[in-house]
């Protein structure tokens, strides 16, 4: 084969895995006969003799060429399953390897004092969804039954790695793995507010928290501010104690309060 007969198709694809031209035409050189000796790849590759050398030991560096102990010395080549095989694996443990410090440095960067403004219904869930897979220890959420089924699977896999899952849940929300308290009344504090609301702290040090039921409007809060972090957090809290008092004298505080404590809502409800 001579260097007319190389396809642009298949140097291309070399091209794309991280190849060099040259390179791409002295291997597809070795495939087509092989073992030879540098000045027979630079004949039939069309690499200039000057360089071929120093294109070949990048192959073989690479992982795309084997050299010999002789005198000349002799090129073959690896397979390309061989190759792609070993490509793929050291570009998955580069990925890997740049996920971790780009992860940490990320870490190190990120001011505590920064509360970052989400915007859109889409743009928060998919941070709630980061959040969740960084939490270690435990997850207090108030969800609605609208925004269970988005974030399920991320629930269920940090429950699976051993995080608590606690959850207040507006409407019927089901997460066998989770506790969950089934907040009364969702249809009056959903009007009261005119939206539905998400909060997910993780750790009690990092939370995104806001309403999610407005579209491309919707707008949330997703910070590690300490100063925000533990308010929105205590606030779940008591939401948990309140609904924890319910459960066990629900009928003395609903005889006291009326129904889902509409009499305290009605008391402490947003501003008209």
């Amino acid at each position: 084969m001579n260097q007319q007969a190389f396809g642009e198709t298949e140097i291309q694809a070399l091209r794309a895995i991280g190849l060099t031209e040259w390179e791409s035409k002295a291997y597809l050189a070795l495939l087509d006969e092989a073992p030879d000796t540098g000045y027979g790849i630079a004949k039939r590759s069309g690499v200039a003799r000057g360089r071929v050398y120093e294109v070949l030991d990048s192959l073989v560096a690479k992982g795309a060429a084997r050299v010999s102990n002789g005198k000349p010395q002799k090129y073959a080549p690896t397979t390309p399953e061989e190759f792609l095989k070993v490509h793929r694996r050291q570009t998955e443990d580069s990925l890997s390897h740049a996920d971790e410090v780009l992860r940490n440095f990320g870490s190190r960067d990120e001011s505590g004092s920064v509360i970052w403004d989400l915007q859109g219904r889409g743009d928060i869930l998919n941070r709630a969804q980061d959040v969740i897979n960084r939490a270690s220890k435990r997850l207090l959420c108030e969800i609605w039954e609208a925004e269970a089924d988005r974030l399920y699977s991320d629930l269920e896999r940090a429950a699976a790695r051993g995080v608590k899952v606690i959850v207040v849940a507006y409407g019927s929300v089901e997460l066998p793995f989770a506790t969950v308290f089934l907040h009364p009344g969702t249809d009056e504090v959903t009007h009261g507010l005119g939206s539905r609301w998400l909060v997910i702290s993780a750790d009690d040090r990092e939370i995104v928290a806001g309403s999610v039921s407005g579209g491309t409007e919707s707008r949330a809060a997703w910070t590690k501010h300490h100063g925000l972090v533990v308010p929105v957090t205590e606030l779940v809290r008591h939401d948990l104690y309140k609904l924890e008092m319910l459960k066990a004298h629900g009928d003395i505080l609903e005889e006291t309060f009326g129904p889902a404590l509409t009499k305290l809502r009605a008391k402490y409800g947003p501003l008209a």
